[in-house]
């Protein structure tokens, strides 16, 4: 299979591109990204374009899956307006263009608590992003919704203290659907879900995401 990757640079992406490099179900990975990543492979494909205009770069989105892990932070965006457009306009311009060529299986990495209804500004919008790209009709849609993520290195001191707290609610026996999971990890069942899972359209929850 063919696998091309938005999102390549996050924390997510860079353990996806790593593990789909290393797996023996993909013979090609095409990664798009705003500057050089320095990586090298004999199966990577790296396209540096402008999101911002999707359209100029079209033609190069061909492939088998389309893994969507793009996403960034209020604070990193800078404001509401800017998160919206890499968090959701640039997937939704993507995915489309990825449709239009025929490109079979999506998998999206969403978020908990996803909904289009949802009173929490991020919520709405995962949730917006999810029933857009269902519209779509991919063969094969796949939404992830972990909780929160445990990245290594990470340099942000809110998330270190609320991973902390939710561990500590987790040894006691609450909010086990908040657990964290590290990004290695969900990239490892992200390159397994495509071949794993159906056609159609499947969400998977945190328990869902540690069965599978």
């Amino acid at each position: 299979m063919k696998a091309l990757v938005i999102g390549a640079t996050g924390a997510t992406g860079k353990e996806l591109v790593k593990l789909l490099l290393e797996s023996a179900d993909y013979s090609e990975v095409s990664i798009f990204v705003r500057r050089s990543t320095g990586k090298s492979h004999s199966k990577l494909t790296e396209h540096i374009v402008d999101f911002s205009d999707v359209n100029s770069f079209q033609e190069l989105i061909t492939g088998d899956v389309l893994f969507s892990c793009l996403g960034t932070t209020l604070k990193d965006a800078g404001s509401k307006e800017k998160q919206w457009k890499i968090d959701y306009d640039i997937p939704a311009d993507f995915a489309s263009a990825a449709r239009k060529n025929e490109v079979q299986s999506l998998v999206l990495v969403s978020s908990y608590g996803a909904s289009a209804k949802s009173s929490v500004f991020y919520s709405m919008m995962k949730g917006k992003l999810e029933d857009h790209l269902q519209e779509l009709n991919f063969s094969q849609y796949i939404i992830f919704r972990p909780g929160p993520l445990i990245r290594e290195n990470t340099d942000r001191l809110g998330e270190k203290i609320s991973i902390k707290v939710i561990k500590f609610f987790n040894a006691i026996g609450l909010f086990k659907n908040l657990k964290p999971i590290t990004t290695a990890f969900l990239a490892e069942k992200l390159v397994k879900a495509p071949k794993a899972l159906p056609s159609g359209n499947t969400k998977l929850e945190l328990n869902q995401i540690r069965k599978l």
